[in-house]
């Protein structure tokens, strides 16, 4: 066999290989989402925001970018200190607070100290909220717990208000993942969720 031969020969063995490779690393899932880092400089003025801030329940159905995503969870529940602390406060600093980000690529919980989202169900439930993204807060079941998430959850909603997006808090979907499924404490429970999307 010639040179040019041989080198056809492998060339062609690679194109077989490839083939038998591209496709299955294209449908392996991805289990986290490291989040770009989120924008702590930008937004409209506090006062501007409250005035903006409301609830809206018809959203389209384009996704919300990745940006908007973790400016959104760094807003809601990140940290904004050397120690630790995060933008909303909760009783003797106990965080405990757990942020699900429901959206067509699954169930996701937030990591505010990787500012990272890790994968805890592979379903779309997005249909059941009505909204691309929905961020299920689940809490301690204690005297403290509902406090906590209504912290978080105004933070949110002034986030989305500051970026265009709108935003509806309700009770309604609280059963619609399981604890199990969640894959949450004893002792947490869902208590509330806020969709998310750009307005229609």
């Amino acid at each position: 066999m010639n040179m040019s031969n041989f080198l056809k020969t492998i060339f062609l063995a690679l194109v077989i290989v490839a083939a038998f490779f591209v496709p299955v690393a294209a449908v392996v899932p991805v289990d986290v989402i490291t989040l770009p880092a989120s924008d702590k400089s930008g937004g409209m003025p506090l006062m501007r925001a409250l005035n903006e801030r409301k609830s809206l329940r018809a959203f389209t159905d384009e996704a919300i970018s990745q940006q908007d995503l973790s400016n959104l969870l760094w807003a809601a529940f990140g940290i904004n200190r050397a120690d630790g602390r995060r933008t909303a406060p909760t009783a003797r600093n106990s965080q405990q607070v757990r942020i699900y980000a429901a959206m067509a690529n699954g169930v996701w919980l937030y990591d505010a100290a990787k500012h990272a989202l890790y994968k805890v169900l592979e379903r779309d439930v997005t249909q059941s909220f009505h909204a691309p993204l929905t961020l299920v807060y689940a809490v301690a079941d204690d005297k403290y717990g509902p406090m906590h998430a209504g912290a978080v959850f105004q933070n949110v909603g002034l986030y989305c208000a500051s970026a265009g997006l709108g935003n509806v808090v309700k009770a309604q979907g609280v059963n619609v993942l399981t604890n199990d499924e969640l894959k949450l404490p004893a002792d947490y429970a869902v208590v509330i969720v806020q969709s998310v999307g750009r307005p229609r």
